[in-house]
């Protein structure tokens, strides 16, 4: 069964867009309290930044490249960086660095260790030296600021794209497939902690009906599809998504299509409606990943190739 698509009026769709970015702008970003210094007064010292390059060497260049350029993930130098941490506390940096790096095994390094790879970020950046070592109680009272001459940069969204997808779309996704081999008008018991192993289309099924959640799936996709054109947001490797491209903003209407297509397949609680509309969910995802997801030429490093994604 096709599924006539749901088009917004093309000259609605660009202020929805922006109504949507500023909105959730507005609403995450927190200006950091004025700070009595910055990195720009000379907060490590260079054996500290030394340190830091070499477990960097070790540790992080091969996915954010020898230069702090990136390669599989964001660049740590430059406006890219500037972006993602100008006016917050250096700590919320280090903290980042501690808790989720390196990515093959998050956790791992100390908080000394996090320190010395923010002094090594900081050398590269082109932010000065001082005499003392920077302490991990130094840090709240630390803001980040761009260099001293660079033009301010504008907040970005919180996330990457990949993150929106992974977060939202894929989980959304995942569980109006799910509806191919589970009937949602069948009552069924939730997920249960300690009995059973997590999943995205059981949790919640105790609290809310199979059909409701079908109808939740699909407002997310449609609803965030839009999120895929904030301007700023990054890719995981660190490019602009191209949200100017006009096959990008196609692939993005389609999967904001798609999810309204659920939706209304939802609402007619008729299991066989909703099993068509997957269809037109896989193909929105298949055709931008065609184009910008999907790349050959992977390495050992890069099996997937995701430094060469975001590209036509």
């Amino acid at each position: 069964m096709r599924f006539r698509p749901l088009r917004a009026p093309s000259s609605l769709w660009p202020a929805a867009v922006c109504a949507a970015a500023c909105a959730l702008l507005a609403s995450t970003w927190t200006a950091v309290a004025q700070a009595p210094r910055t990195i720009a007064d000379g907060v490590y010292t260079d054996a500290q930044a030394a340190r830091g390059q070499a477990l960097y060497n070790a540790q992080c260049a091969a996915c954010h490249g020898p230069t702090l350029g990136g390669g599989l993930a964001p660049p740590l130098a430059g406006p890219g960086f500037l972006r993602a941490w100008d006016r917050r506390p250096l700590g919320d940096l280090v903290d980042k660095i501690q808790q989720t790096m390196p990515a093959t095994s998050p956790g791992t390094l100390s908080r000394a260790q996090a320190i010395e790879l923010a002094a090594h970020l900081l050398k590269v950046g082109a932010f000065k030296a001082g005499p003392a070592e920077l302490r991990p109680d130094d840090l709240a009272a630390i803001a980040v600021v761009a260099p001293a001459g660079a033009a301010p940069a504008a907040p970005a969204p919180p996330g990457n794209l990949a993150q929106v997808m992974r977060g939202i779309l894929f989980p959304s996704s995942n569980l109006i497939f799910n509806v191919q081999n589970q009937d949602p008008g069948q009552q069924k018991m939730g997920w249960q902690p300690g009995d059973t192993p997590f999943g995205w289309a059981d949790w919640g099924a105790g609290i809310y009906s199979g059909w409701e959640l079908v109808d939740y799936a699909a407002i997310a996709i449609a609803e965030s599809a839009p999120l895929m054109l904030m301007p700023g947001r990054r890719c995981e490797n660190g490019r602009p998504v191209p949200v100017d491209r006009p096959d990008w903003i196609q692939f993005t209407r389609e999967m904001a299509e798609a999810g309204g297509a659920a939706y209304r397949a939802s609402q007619s609680r008729n299991r066989d409606a909703v099993i068509d509309v997957t269809n037109a969910i896989a193909d929105a995802c298949l055709r931008c990943h065609e184009v910008y997801r999907d790349k050959p030429g992977g390495t050992t490093v890069d099996p997937s190739n995701k430094a060469a994604r975001c590209v036509p």
